[in-house]
This record gives structure tokens, C-alpha cells and sequence, in this order.
């Protein structure tokens, strides 16, 4: 219930109401009286019940157990460092309560430290905390024998319930920790914390209108809550846009309650990713060991700039444990894979995708079925990819990188007219500049009998590899679809460029072509005048014979040449 509790603190200072007329003596009376220990723990007031015991150990005026009080408060207080130092020093002690281990082991294990903790915890009596504790220790040290036999351990009292949850929370088994949540509810309204964990499930399965209203009902009751706030602005940006989500994180930065500094991190983390990666390299570095998402992101960040490399030396010692992790993973050895020409990258990214896309968790979520076709199209299993995309189409119909691979993945099986359509719905620059894009749409215009449009392309690319590469593309595909006039300008030009290569067998095939059309009446006599001047820019001595051919053809059928 640490989200609950939080809030609560925030509200210590109750909301003054009409005063009533009261004595002076009995105003100081109220002035003047302190509350006691039991007072400020009922209130879950624990920065003034840590502060009176401090006052009380200064004076020498110490309560009965009060290193332990101290302990728990710090705790609550979220400050671990100085829990583990209270509970330390009492383990020191010769008549230390043995319980007093497994609240150490618990501020260990949230200072990260889970070896030193399963060591405490060892040391405790066997109690249902010890046991909770354990529990997530093995979850951490990824020991599932040992995870079993602590759950076959739980009971059907709350805690061990949100604490299972919680398991189910961290393993991506959000239904499960969904049904345990709402089944706590039923038995117990009043705890309104559980609606957030609700909603936190909601947005891990993409539900983020669910999400949202589960956690509307927690923000009337708290809304200056620094996890629901956060969540609804995560909500809105994958709803709307960064620029709606970083509004709601406005409320967030204007609490003055808001103290806590991971609160200050998760805020400029999230500022980060609201705003499109700016600002990633001087934010998200310092906090890749504080807050989970941020090496993701950073990876995601480097991918965007083309930075494969980094992106991959940043991920590559990760040990993937949720699907976001695996994905990534794929996504970046693919990206790797593609650059350097690596099939041992490509062959990691295919295994990752597959894990992602055929587990039980996802095999029915729309990145789990991007993962599918991710898989499949590493395999070049085109008809299988294209099950998988077109089961989530209606998903991404404005999406370029979507539509990018669709018709890539509509061409790769011939399906030409539909694979151009798709082609030609890319709105974004740097995909329509990439050769790949260039190269597949060509090859539509040309298959569906649209050459110009090919060359067309050609011509509007600067002189580079790429541009070499795409005229033998023309070239090739226009002599095979029987569109000889631009095989013939693409191989002359190819020709031009690479005089030692054997491009003139290509292009003489092409103007022959050509000649073969016109005599079917299939293409205009005029071209003929340009497939001469083609010809002269030859130096094969079988360019004379061919052009004296079709002189004699022109003079007789009176087509002009001059």
C-alpha cells in the first residue's frame, strides 16, 4: 500500500475549517501540546513521528523500542540508507529481537543489495514477511524452483496476495495480477491504491483508455499523487501525443509535495521521451541504473539517430526479462545485422521476435504479432508475414515504418499494384530516401508496366552507389517486362559509367527490342530517331551494321530520322 501511504503523507496538515469560538487558555492548551509517537503513526505521519524520536534521542528521552520506530519510519519514509543503518547497528546488539534481520533484509533488498539481503533474511525467523521477502529474492535471481516453493508458501491474506501480485506484475503476467487486484477490492474498497496498480496493468496491456478511467477514480480521492499523475500523463502520450502527455506532467512538477527525488528523475526521464529524445544524452545516462526504461530508451534514442553501434553496445549485456527488452533486442541485432551484413545478428533478432511473438503473454498482442512478422520476414516467409500484419493493419494505417514493411512484404510475393499503393502512402523523408524504399518501389512502377516512373526516380537521385545500383535494377527488370526503351537509356547510362563492363550486349537487346515494337506497332516511330543516337554512343563495331538496318528500314516505311 506504499502509493496510499505516500499520498497520505502529503495531506498531514488537515484542512482548517470554520473556527469556533473557543477560550484563550484552551487555544494555547492546543498550541502547546505535541503529539505522541502513536499519534503520528496512526496518521501515517512518519516524518513527524522520525523527527520526534530523533528530538527525544537528542534530549535523552528515549521510547520503548525507539531505534526500531526509527528504523520503520526512515523506511516509510522511503529513505532505505538510513533504515539499514538503524537496523545494523541493532543486530550489534547482544539482546537483538531476531526479527529485527528480516527488516534489515527489506532495506537491503530496496537499496538493490539482494544478495546482502537473502543473507539477513537467512538469518530471521520464519515469518510471512521472511517469506514475502524471499519470494521476490528469487524472482530477482531468476531461481524458479525456489520462487515455487516460497508461493506454495503464500496465504490467502492480503499481503501475501499483493505480494504475488506483484510477481505476476513483474513476470508481464498483468491479467493475473489484474484478477488478484480486483478480487482485493471487492473484499476491501477503501484500499484505493489498488486502483493504480489496476490502471499500471491496464497501460502494460495497452488498454490506455482503461487504464485511464480505473485511475480517475484514485485521483479524485488523491490527486496530487505522484505515480497516478505520471501514469496519466504515460497515458496521454500514447493516447495523444508528447505534447498532451507533458501538459499532465506540468501538474506533476507544480506539486510542492512532490520532494522525493526519484519523483524529480521519473520526471525529467519521461520530459525525454514526451519530447521526442530531446535532451537524452545529458538526461537519460546518469539514471540507466536508477530507473529501468531509461537504457531502452537511450538504445531507442541511438537507433533514431542511425547510431546502430552505440545502440547496440549499450543493450548487448542486458539479459532481456520482459517482451519490451527481447524486442528491443531483436529490433537492434536486426538493425546491427542489416549494416554490417552479420547472419549471426540477424539469426538473434529472428530467435528474440519468435520468443516474443509465440509466448502465451503475446502471442495475441499487437507487438507480439509485429514480432511474428518480424520473425517470419528475417526468414523471408513473406506469405506468413503478411498474416501477421494484416491481422493488426487496421492499427497502423497511417504508419510509415508499418506500411513499409507491408509492401515490401506485399512485393516480395508479386503483388505489385498493391505493394505500389502501399509505397506511395509513405509520408516520411528519410524512408522515401532510403535505397531500399527507392529500389522496390522502382521495381513496382516497372511490374506494373510503368517504367517512366522508374526512370523518373533514377534521375532524381545524385550520382552515388545507390544511384548505380537502382540503374541496373531499371535495366534488368525493364528488358524483362519487355519495356525496352528505358532498359535501353538505363543500360546506355550504365554504359556511359562503367565503359569496361559488358552493358552493350544489354543495350543492343534493348534497342532491338524497341525496333521489334514499333514493326508491332506497339510503340511510337519517333523513338526510333533516339534509339540511333543510343546506339552511336557505343564504340562496339556491331553498331554500324545495326544502325544501317534500321536506316533502310526508315527510308522505306518513310519514317523521318533528321
Amino acid at each position: 500500500m506504499l502509493l496510499e501511504s505516500r499520498q497520505i503523507l502529503s495531506r498531514v496538515k488537515p484542512a482548517v475549517g470554520a473556527e469556533t469560538p473557543v477560550s484563550i487558555s484552551e487555544k494555547k492548551k492546543n498550541k502547546t501540546k505535541v503529539p505522541s509517537l502513536e499519534e503520528y503513526l496512526q496518521q501515517r505521519d512518519y516524518l513527524g513521528a522520525f523527527t520526534l524520536l530523533e528530538f527525544q534521542r537528542s534530549i535523552g528521552e528515549k521510547e520503548e523500542h525507539a531505534d526500531l520506530w526509527i528504523g520503520y519510519c526512515a523506511f516509510h519514509l522511503g529513505d532505505y540508507k538510513r533504515a539499514m543503518e538503524e537496523y545494523k547497528s541493532l543486530t550489534m546488539k547482544p539482546d537483538c529481537l531476531a526479527e529485527v534481520w528480516v527488516f534489515l533484509a527489506c532495506a537491503l533488498f530496496f537499496l538493490g543489495l539482494y544478495q546482502e539481503a537473502e543473507e539477513a533474511a537467512s538469518k530471521a525467523p520464519m515469518s510471512p514477511l521472511q517469506n514475502r521477502l524471499l519470494f521476490h529474492l528469487a524472482h530477482k535471481f531468476n531461481d524458479e524452483k525456489r520462487l515455487m516453493g516460497f508461493h506454495q508458501n503464500l496465504e490467502d491474506v492480503t499481503e501475501d496476495q499483493l505480494s504475488l501480485a506483484s510477481i505476476h506484475y513483474m513476470r508481464s503476467h498483468y491479467q493475473e495480477a489484474i484478477d488478484i487486484y480486483k478480487r482485493l477490492l471487492l473484499q476491501n474498497k477503501d484500499f484505493l491504491a489498488l486502483k493504480v496498480y489496476v490502471a499500471l496493468c491496464y497501460y502494460k496491456l495497452d488498454y490506455y483508455d482503461v487504464s485511464q478511467e480505473v485511475l480517475a477514480v484514485y485521483l479524485q480521492s488523491m490527486p496530487d499523487s505522484t505515480i497516478a499523475l505520471n501514469l496519466k500523463a504515460c497515458n496521454h502520450f500514447r493516447l495523444y501525443n508528447g505534447k498532451a502527455a507533458e501538459a499532465e506532467l506540468k501538474n506533476l512538477i507544480d506539486i510542492s509535495s512532490c520532494s522525493l527525488e526519484f519523483a524529480k528523475e521519473l520526471i525529467r526521464h519521461n520530459l525525454v521521451v514526451f519530447r521526442g529524445g530531446e535532451g537524452a544524452l545529458q538526461v537519460l545516462p546518469p539514471l540507466i541504473d536508477v530507473i529501468p526504461e531509461a537504457r531502452l530508451n537511450l538504445v531507442i534514442y541511438y537507433l533514431r539517430q542511425d547510431d546502430v553501434q552505440e545502440a547496440y553496445n549499450l543493450i548487448q549485456d542486458l539479459v532481456p526479462t520482459t517482451p519490451q527488452e527481447y524486442i528491443l533486442k531483436g529490433v537492434v541485432n536486426a538493425a546491427l545485422g542489416q549494416e554490417i551484413g552479420s547472419r549471426d545478428h540477424l539469426k538473434i533478432a529472428q530467435q528474440f521476435f519468435q520468443l516474443v511473438g509465440g509466448s502465451a503473454s503475446e502471442c495475441d498482442t499487437i507487438p507480439g504479432r509485429q514480432c511474428m512478422a518480424s520473425c517470419f520476414f528475417l526468414l523471408r516467409q513473406f506469405e506468413d508475414v503478411l498474416i501477421y500484419l494484416n491481422s493488426v493493419k487496421g492499427y497502423f494505417y497511417n504508419d510509415d515504418t508499418f506500411n513499409f514493411n507491408y509492401a515490401q512484404a506485399k512485393a516480395a510475393l508479386g503483388n505489385y499494384k498493391e505493394a505500389e499503393e502501399v509505397f506511395l502512402l509513405i509520408q516520411n523523408e528519410k524512408i522515401k530516401n532510403d535505397y531500399v524504399y527507392l529500389s522496390w518501389l522502382a521495381r513496382c512502377y516497372i511490374m506494373n508496366q510503368r517504367g517512366r516512373l522508374a526512370w523518373e526516380l533514377y534521375l532524381k537521385m545524385g550520382t552515388s552507389s545507390d544511384s548505380f545500383s537502382l540503374l541496373q535494377l531499371i535495366a534488368n527488370d525493364c528488358y524483362k517486362m519487355g519495356q525496352f526503351y528505358y532498359a535501353a537509356k538505363a543500360f546506355d547510362a550504365l554504359e556511359k559509367l562503367d565503359p569496361g563492363s559488358n552493358y552493350w550486349e544489354g543495350k543492343r537487346g534493348a534497342c532491338v527490342g524497341i525496333f521489334q515494337l514499333i514493326l508491332a506497332n506497339k510503340e511510337s516511330k519517333e523513338n526510333l530517331k533516339e534509339v540511333l543516337s543510343l546506339l552511336r554512343n557505343s564504340g562496339n563495331p556491331q553498331v554500324e551494321y545495326i544502325i544501317r538496318a534500321l536506316r533502310k528500314w526508315a527510308k522505306d516505311n518513310r519514317v523521318l530520322l533528321s
